[in-house]
């Protein structure tokens, strides 16, 4: 039976960046039955829903399923099409590798793993908005923090570098934060793993300091979101970030920017970080071999200075992308 693909381009530079990462899927899964979902703005414009539970019902009928971005404008009527996906298929567990494709000065590269909490914390969707006051509900439990932290223990084994798993969270002025430091102690501990907890502040800085200095990262929804776009910096900007929503049913691929709707159409996006998040579906496919093999013909690429704009070369969108493949498929010619 043949794996399908639910395709959702999106807002913005969505339907410019996903067809490139759907070409690379295309490649590589030719059996793969691919079929697009339409959500987000566009559609709420036209429909009055970004996301029905039509739509909700289509993503559960797929294996996987690639993102590209959407538009949350600034209107309460409006529900938050990431988070109601998130919510409705508990997809738990963000990860979001921060791996950088050029070396460092030291010939070293960057190379860590942000497991973000993707289903409670300050995302939770609990809120109440008034024109004096309005309210988020942080929300931290038990269960959410241990299932996280097992994930991010399994990445630590997996990964078999320095078996530390550190903490971000701030719990000298968010207690809710002290049992998420201390579940995930706990959950370290069962797995032989030791932890350092840091506050998050404090965690952003070193981290840009010092990354190599850091392999598993775990910490709550809206901390995690922070961290990965800091993390941004290290690896040429937020155009080249993958990221992979993972439950116990369901998988979700996305860039880990946005729309960027001021850019929308000019057909300078950059596809680097669709690209790799398809490159993440593949390995969670098991294709491990395939995905090293996309992101060392990006890394070629890049360094060749074969970029978009944003890393000061002059390719346009679909241009990088049809370089790619070529890439691979020598690649792909060499081996056989």
């Amino acid at each position: 039976m043949s794996l399908r693909i639910a395709v959702v381009k999106g807002d913005g530079i969505g339907p410019e960046v996903i067809p490139e990462a759907q070409k690379i899927l295309e490649h590589f899964l030719t059996d793969a039955d691919f079929f697009e979902v339409e959500l987000g703005l566009a559609k709420w414009e036209k429909t009055g829903s970004a996301c029905s539970p039509d739509d909700i019902r289509e993503l559960k009928g797929a294996d996987a399923i690639i993102f590209g971005a959407v538009t949350t404008p600034p209107d309460p009527d409006y529900r938050s099409v990431l988070l109601q996906i998130r919510h409705e298929l508990d997809l738990y567990a963000n990860l979001r590798p921060i791996r950088s494709l050029r070396p460092n000065p030291d010939g070293s590269f960057v190379d860590m793993m942000i497991v973000r909490e993707n289903t409670e914390g300050l995302y939770s969707g609990i809120e109440e908005i008034g024109t004096e006051r309005s309210t988020t509900l942080r929300v931290v439990t038990k269960a959410g923090s241990r299932r996280i932290a097992e994930k991010a223990c399994s990445l630590v084994l997996k990964r078999n570098r320095n078996h530390q798993l550190v903490i971000g969270y701030k719990g000298n002025v968010l207690k809710s934060d002290l049992l998420f430091r201390d579940t995930c102690s706990e959950v370290a501990s069962s797995f032989g793993i030791q932890t350092k907890a840091v506050f998050i502040d404090a965690l952003c800085l070193d981290v840009l300091q010092h990354p190599n200095n850091y392999d598993v990262i775990v910490t709550t929804n809206m901390f995690g979101d922070i961290l990965s776009d800091v993390c941004g910096y290290l690896t040429g900007g937020l155009g080249m970030l993958p990221s992979a929503n993972i439950g116990e049913k369901y998988a979700f691929f996305e860039p880990v920017h946005g729309s960027a709707p001021d850019i929308a159409g000019k057909g300078i996006a950059n596809p680097v970080a669709a690209v790799r998040s398809a490159a993440m579906m593949l390995e969670y496919f098991g294709m491990k071999q395939q995905a090293c093999l996309v992101e060392e013909s990006i890394a070629d690429l890049i360094n060749s200075g074969v970029c978009t704009p944003d890393l000061g070369g002059c390719e346009s969108t679909s241009s990088f992308g049809s370089r790619l493949i070529a890439v691979v498929c020598k690649k792909e010619e060499r081996k056989i």
